[in-house]
C-alpha cells in the first residue's frame, strides 16, 4: 500500500513536471517568436500577435522533425540569398529543423532536378524551380502533387494560414488537371523600361515630332520602338556630354540568350494564339496542341508557328535593334553582366527589361536618380508586335516555384514542405518582398508599406496592382521537357545573331530540333500524361491559310508608329486596377 502510494505521488509529481516542461517548451518558443518578429519581421500585413501565432504553428507541426538536417536549393536571385541568410536560420531556430537553401547557377538548379527525376537519387529535399517547367513535372509523374499531398501526406502539416486565393502566379504552376504542382516563391515580369526625364524634355518633343511626325512617348507598338531607338542613338546622340543609345539588349552565345528568345519574345511579336495565360492552341514557344494537351508540333508544317513569319519578324528585329541602336558592348554580353547596364545612365530605353534588376536601378548615388532617390525612369509595357492581337499574353513572367520530388524520403520531404510554407507565410512575404522586389502576394502588393514604396521603384508596383499583369506569363503546359528543349534555343539563334545564318534558317533548325526531340520522347514512352502525338508534316502553306496561329506574313509588318503619354497610359493601367 505504501509502496503504491508512492509510485502514485511519483506520477503525479512526472505528470506536473512534464506539464510544467510543455509549458516551459511553449514559453521558450514564444520567446523565439516574438524575438523573430521584432528583430526581422516588423512589416506584415499580420498583426504582431497573428505573426507569433503562425510562427508558433510552425514549431508545433515540426516536432516531429527535429533535429534533422535538410537541404533545398534555388538560383541565385537576392530573393533566394535573403531565404538563405535571414529565414532558413529563423526556421532552423524556431523550428529545430536544420536548413541549409544552397543558392547556385540556374541552369545548375535545372540540371540537378534532371538528375533527381530520371535517377530516382535524392539531391535535394526540395527545389525552387521556375514553373517555366510545369510541362515536364504534370508528364513524368516523379514531381509531388502539391493539392494533393495537402488533402493527404501534408494534411497536418499545411499551414492554415497559407491562402492560396492571396498567391499571384499560382496558375503557372497548376497542370491542366487544375492540381498544382508548384508554389511561387517569387517572381519578377519583363516590361519596357525608359527614361522618363528624357522623354519629357520640351526639346527632344519637339525634335522627335518634326522627325518622325508624332510625339515621343511610352511606345505601343515595335515601329515606334523603332523610331525612338533611332532617333536617340542616330539625332540625339549624345546628352550632357555622354554618348546616348536608343536600346539595350545582350547577344553573346551563352544560355541565357536563349531565355532572351523563348521568355516570350515571339508572342510579343504576336506569334502564338490568343489564351492566357499561355496561349492556346499554339503557345508563346510556338509550339501546338490537340484537344488532350499532347504537343502536335513546333514547326509550322506540323500546325506549329516557331518558324512562322511572325517568328521570322521578332528574331529579325531583335538582331539588327542589337546591331544598330545597343552599346557596342552589348552583342558580347549575357543576361546577368547586361541587366544593371541602364544603370549607367547612357541608355534611353530597352523594350525587353526584366524588373528582377529594378533594385540596381534604386540606389541614390546613381545617374537614373535623383538627388532624393527617386527614380529618372519608369517602367511600363513593352510594345506589341504586328502579329499581336487581343487577347493573347503581352509579355513574360518568371515564376520560381516550391517543387518536390516523390524520390526525396516522405519525412524530409515533408520537413522541406515546412520550410517552404516559411518562407511564403504572411508572417515574412512583405519583408521578404522589400528585400526582393519579387512580390507573390496579393495582400503584400496591395499593402500601405507597398504604396508607401511605389514613388520609388519606377511602376513596380503600379504593374502588379493591374488585373492586366496576368498577361505577363511563363512558358507553357505545351514544352513536354523543358530542361532538355531549353538549350536548342540558344544554341541554333546565336547563329542568327552572330550574322553566320539569317533568322529563318536558324528559326526552321530550331523547329525541326524541337520536333525532333518530341518525336524522341513519345517513342521513349517516358511520359505518363499528355505525351507528344505529332502531326504528319504537310505544306506548311495549309497551316498558314488556316484561322488563327501559324499566321501568314503581312503586307506591312511596321505601320505607322504609336506612342502614348506615360501618365495618360498608367490612369489607364489603374483604371483597371482591382482586388477581384
Amino acid at each position: 500500500m505504501k509502496t503504491t502510494t508512492m509510485r502514485l505521488s511519483l506520477l503525479a509529481a512526472g505528470v506536473m513536471l512534464a506539464c510544467g516542461s510543455v509549458h516551459a517548451d511553449e514559453k521558450d518558443t514564444r520567446a523565439i517568436a516574438e524575438r523573430l518578429v521584432d528583430e526581422h519581421f516588423q512589416e506584415s500585413t499580420l498583426t504582431r500577435e497573428q505573426q507569433i501565432e503562425e510562427l508558433m504553428w510552425f514549431a508545433k507541426a515540426a516536432k516531429p522533425f527535429q533535429g534533422m538536417e535538410i537541404n533545398t536549393v534555388a538560383e541565385g536571385l537576392t530573393t533566394h540569398v535573403y531565404e538563405r541568410d535571414v529565414l532558413a536560420d529563423a526556421f532552423s531556430e524556431l523550428t529545430g529543423i536544420e536548413v541549409t537553401h544552397n543558392i547556385i547557377g540556374e541552369g545548375d538548379v535545372v540540371n540537378n532536378m534532371q538528375t533527381q527525376m530520371q535517377s530516382g537519387r535524392n539531391i535535394y529535399d526540395g527545389y525552387v524551380n521556375d514553373t517555366d517547367s510545369i510541362g515536364t513535372h504534370i508528364r513524368y509523374g516523379t514531381t509531388v502533387n502539391i493539392s494533393e499531398a495537402m488533402k493527404n501526406e501534408w494534411a497536418d502539416y499545411t499551414l492554415p494560414t497559407l491562402d492560396l486565393d492571396d498567391f499571384m502566379g499560382l496558375q503557372y504552376g497548376t497542370g491542366p488537371d487544375g492540381s498544382v504542382y508548384q508554389l511561387p516563391t517569387q517572381q519578377f515580369a519583363n516590361l519596357y523600361w525608359f527614361r522618363y526625364d528624357w522623354f519629357q524634355r520640351e526639346d527632344l518633343q519637339k525634335q522627335f515630332r518634326e522627325l518622325y511626325g508624332y510625339d515621343l512617348g511610352v511606345p505601343t507598338n515595335w515601329t515606334a520602338y523603332e523610331d525612338i531607338a533611332e532617333f536617340f542613338t542616330e539625332h540625339v546622340g549624345e546628352i550632357d556630354g555622354t554618348k546616348v543609345y536608343g536600346h539595350m539588349d545582350y547577344g553573346r552565345r551563352d544560355p541565357s540568350l536563349g531565355w532572351r528568345f523563348h521568355d516570350s519574345w515571339l508572342s510579343m511579336a504576336g506569334m502564338g494564339s490568343p489564351g492566357v495565360p499561355f496561349g492556346n492552341p499554339v503557345d508563346d514557344w510556338g509550339i501546338r496542341v490537340n484537344e488532350q494537351s499532347q504537343p502536335v508540333g513546333a514547326s509550322v508544317s506540323r500546325g506549329g508557328a516557331t518558324n512562322s513569319p511572325a517568328s521570322v519578324f521578332a528574331v529579325t528585329k531583335m538582331v539588327d535593334w542589337l546591331d544598330k541602336y545597343a552599346p557596342p558592348e552589348a552583342s558580347g554580353m549575357t543576361f546577368g553582366e547586361a541587366g544593371p547596364v541602364p544603370a549607367q545612365g547612357h541608355v534611353a530605353q530597352q523594350i525587353f527589361w526584366y524588373t528582377t534588376f529594378t533594385a540596381d536601378m534604386t540606389a541614390p548615388d546613381l545617374p537614373v536618380t535623383d538627388d532624393e532617390g527617386n527614380p529618372k525612369w519608369r517602367m511600363a509595357p513593352s510594345p506589341t508586335g504586328p502579329y499581336w492581337e487581343e487577347g493573347m499574353k503581352v509579355g513574360y513572367q518568371d515564376v520560381g516555384g516550391w517543387t518536390f520530388f516523390d524520390s526525396t524520403p516522405e519525412d524530409r520531404r515533408t520537413a522541406a514542405w515546412l520550410f517552404a510554407q516559411f518562407t511564403v507565410s504572411k508572417t515574412v512575404s512583405l519583408e521578404k518582398l522589400l528585400a526582393g522586389l519579387t512580390p507573390i502576394r496579393e495582400s503584400d502588393v496591395f499593402s500601405d508599406k507597398m504604396t508607401e514604396m511605389a514613388p520609388k521603384l519606377g511602376g513596380l508596383v503600379e504593374f502588379y496592382r493591374s488585373p492586366k499583369a496576368a498577361n505577363w506569363t511563363p512558358s507553357s503546359t505545351n514544352v513536354p521537357d523543358y530542361p532538355r528543349m531549353t538549350p536548342l534555343w540558344w544554341e541554333n539563334l546565336s547563329q542568327a545573331v552572330s550574322g553566320d545564318i539569317a533568322p529563318k534558317e536558324a528559326l526552321d533548325n530550331l523547329a525541326g530540333d524541337l520536333d525532333s526531340i518530341m518525336s524522341r520522347l513519345a517513342r521513349a514512352k517516358v511520359f505518363e500524361t499528355y505525351s507528344p502525338n505529332l502531326n504528319e508534316e504537310r505544306d506548311p502553306q495549309y497551316w498558314l491559310d488556316q484561322p488563327g496561329s501559324p499566321k501568314a506574313k503581312l503586307d506591312d509588318e511596321m505601320p505607322q508608329g504609336t506612342t502614348v503619354p506615360y501618365d495618360e497610359m498608367m490612369e489607364a493601367w489603374m483604371a483597371a486596377d482591382s482586388q477581384e
